[in-house]
């Protein structure tokens, strides 16, 4: 063998070692990318779980502060309906306490009307009289006095049952008003006493 041949040969050999390094190097190097890379994979499946998780419990959270709003506002709601209705049951008691002594005025009015009395205590009798009728206008008091109507539960009290005048009035027709009901709105606050035909 020649110096050439083994001058050659010795070069090849290097070559095939420089290639190795550089095969081991390159793995190598691929090696600590591919650690790298599954490191970075590991770090951004966990922040994507964190994410995950708060944007879970934000849905949550908000879930419940608009359950909590929507209750508050029923709650203010019913609050208002119960002050509104304590105010008109508390309305209703006050006239219906009037009611009897309005009555009592008007009877006056009536019998004054047979006698011969006074006309300033007369007059003095309807300016009360009349100062009732705005009150109870004012609050929207109606009376119930209407005759030839049928006979309604919700608005009268059937006092007495007689036959009817004529062959026209049907069964269960309000003949007369023995006393006057009210009411307020659709709220009857007093029924109103009634002859009733049979």
């Amino acid at each position: 063998m020649s110096a050439e041949d083994i001058k050659n040969e010795d070069l090849e050999q290097n070559e095939e070692v420089e290639t190795v390094a550089e095969e081991t190097e390159n793995k190598g190097a691929v090696d600590s990318n591919g650690q790298e890379s599954e490191q970075q994979e590991q770090e951004k499946d966990t922040e994507e779980s964190a994410i995950a998780k708060l944007e879970k419990e934000l849905a949550s959270t908000k879930d419940s502060l608009l359950r909590k709003a929507a209750e508050l506002e029923n709650v203010r709601k019913r609050v208002q309906r119960e002050r509104v209705a304590l105010y008109e049951d508390a309305k209703i008691a006050a006239l219906q306490d009037f009611l009897p002594i309005s009555e009592d005025i008007d009877r006056v009015l009536n019998a004054s009307a047979e006698y011969e009395v006074d006309e300033n205590f007369t007059a003095g009798v309807k300016l009360v009289a009349g100062k009732f009728e705005e009150l109870f206008s004012k609050y929207g008091v109606e009376s119930i006095n209407e005759t030839g109507i049928p006979f309604d539960v919700n608005l009268h009290d059937a006092l007495l049952r007689q036959p009817a005048p004529d062959d026209k009035t049907k069964s269960d027709t309000v003949l007369q008003i023995l006393e006057s009901g009210y009411k307020i709105g659709n709220k009857v606050i007093k029924h109103a006493k009634v002859i009733v035909s049979e």
